[in-house]
């Protein structure tokens, strides 16, 4: 197809396709048509070349290559083809080459042996409209940007000492939940949604504990809610944009207008805090989360930090408002989600109920309350959230990575701006590696090795390499404190008549397809407990 006549096509293609919004289906039949002679002159060129060959794979139709056959819940399908086709697979994607990894060799590969070359992202339109471009630390390209980015993360708001000192923050959040949890006992309680409320009122009390008290935080939180859950729903949406570029401007399926319209009301909140936040210094207030120096809010410190003349990689306001972004959507639903992954893992095997809340008796008694001191003193808790994390990973498929250059993996080419995928949900289940693979059970890791550092290619929840998760010390900290206090305070079970039901819902964060309705019973005798 000529340059002219292509022009041509998407000039009429826009017009005629104007103001509507178009089911992937129709769009791929509609595409059917466009780009075969440049994928046929391509694979030619790569055949000429003498290089590895391309990974093995499904068959694909002309020009839209497997993207009619791609099942929603894509953890489940990349797994069931790497069982015909081995741990290295490719899927054409429309004009875009999808690589999926599924195994530790193959994964050790990709994320150790040539973690440089993949520490690249292939970043979804979607993204780039939530992250302010892709500003933030999930998306910027690896290079000077990214390591200020990250080293802020790590090293000033997410470090174990900056930590230590927003554990009453923390604390006040979780017993705010026990009180209401006492109050609803005998009825049935929508875990995750409480859990996700949890989480969130912990990392915006973090983020601007000082700048918004009382009615206003939980507006807020109302708020949040529903916008987290839209923005990672569109974040795991196949979108014609990515697998066309030359198609995006004309965003075909409205994602990139859905995601800009939510990603402006999540910039009108910041630009609110920021506001008050910079009012407040100006009038000389301290505004710290407990009025104490080493406890000023992220977002206090942000500030400050943006305004140091003599760094080498500024940080802009832009990225700031993108690192804010990235604490609130990436570590709300994947708390929680795990959080109630776990509590439906627990009440499903009562004998794992009784093992933790023996643990908890020795190490808290049952006339004391949770502190996240104790949990240090409980491997069994531990262990569950290992064992929770292995079944059910919070991000199956990782973020996916994009090299910077032709690779190798597995003996085939990797060409250079694929989008590769580290199936570690099927990692986690595979039976060669992990005995009774699809039992919950927790006493596999009480003498493991195995920890969150990305070290071990068979067990790897929070990814590895240079691109590794920054929020592993928080994401444990909540959970094991949330888990041992709902555990601890309360029994639970499920409304009668009901069946516990644990299937699963792919997105790029991992959910339970049925929501968890549990109902708690008080099992401390001393109400103020529960205060």
């Amino acid at each position: 197809m000529s340059p002219a006549v292509s022009h041509a096509f998407l000039h009429n293609l826009q017009s005629s396709l104007s103001g509507h919004d178009f089911s992937l289906p129709h769009l791929l039949l509609l595409l059917s048509g466009i780009f075969a002679i440049s994928c046929w002159a391509w694979r030619r060129s790569a055949q000429k070349t003498g290089s590895p060959s391309l990974p093995p794979g499904p068959a694909g139709l002309p020009l839209v290559g497997n993207l009619p056959f791609l099942d929603p819940e894509l953890h489940t399908y990349f797994t069931a083809l790497a069982r015909k086709y081995g741990p290295v697979l490719k899927l054409q994607l429309g004009k875009k080459l999808g690589v999926v990894v599924t195994s530790p060799a193959t994964a050790r590969e990709v994320l150790k042996d040539n973690d440089v070359t993949f520490a690249n992202r292939d970043v979804p339109v979607a993204a780039r409209a939530a992250t302010y471009g892709g500003c933030d630390v999930v998306w910027t390209p690896y290079g000077p940007e990214w390591r200020m980015l990250r080293k802020v993360c790590v090293l000033s708001l997410l470090s174990n000492h900056k930590l230590d000192s927003v554990y009453d923050l923390r604390r006040k959040e979780v017993r705010k939940t026990v009180g209401y949890l006492r109050i609803r006992a005998g009825s049935p309680v929508n875990v995750g949604e409480q859990m996700f409320l949890t989480v969130l009122n912990v990392i915006t009390s973090m983020l601007w504990g000082g700048t918004v008290q009382g009615e206003e935080r939980e507006r807020l939180g109302a708020d949040f809610r529903q916008v987290v859950s839209d923005i990672t729903d569109l974040l795991g949406k196949p979108n014609i944009s990515d697998f066309y570029p030359s198609l995006a401007r004309f965003d075909l399926q409205g994602i990139e207008r859905q995601m800009k319209e939510l990603a402006k009301s999540f910039d009108g909140i910041f630009e609110q805090m920021i506001e008050k936040r910079l009012k407040m210094d100006r009038e000389g207030g301290n505004g710290s989360l407990d009025g104490g120096e080493n406890s000023r809010d992220f977002l206090q410190f942000l500030l400050e930090l943006k305004d140091e003349e003599d760094a080498k990689t500024p940080l802009t306001m832009t990225g700031l408002k993108a690192l804010l972004m990235d604490m609130v959507v990436g570590g709300t639903d994947t708390s929680s989600n795990t959080i109630e992954f776990a509590v439906a893992e627990v009440m499903n095997k009562p004998s794992v109920l009784s093992k933790i809340q023996r643990e908890l008796e020795a190490v808290v008694g049952k006339d004391n309350i949770v502190e996240e001191s104790h949990i240090r003193r409980l491997p069994y808790l531990h262990a569950v959230m290992k064992e929770t994390l292995r079944l059910h990973p919070a991000t199956p498929l990782l973020v996916p990575h994009c090299p910077s250059v032709n690779c190798t993996v597995g003996g085939y080419m990797v060409p250079k701006g694929s989008r590769v995928f580290i199936n570690v949900w099927a990692i986690h289940r595979d039976p060669s590696i992990w005995s009774n693979s699809l039992e919950f059970h927790p006493e596999r890791f009480l003498h493991s090795k195995c920890d969150y550092g990305g070290n071990d290619f068979n067990y790897m929840p929070f990814g590895a390499g240079r691109r590794i998760c920054v929020g592993i010390a928080m994401a444990e900290r909540m959970v094991l404190y949330s888990l041992a206090t709902l555990f601890h305070s309360f029994d639970w079970k499920l409304p009668e008549g009901e069946k516990m039901d644990l299937t699963e819902q792919f997105g790029i964060v991992l959910k339970k397809k049925k929501p968890l309705v549990a109902i708690p019973s008080p099992r401390l005798s001393n109400p103020r407990l529960y205060e």
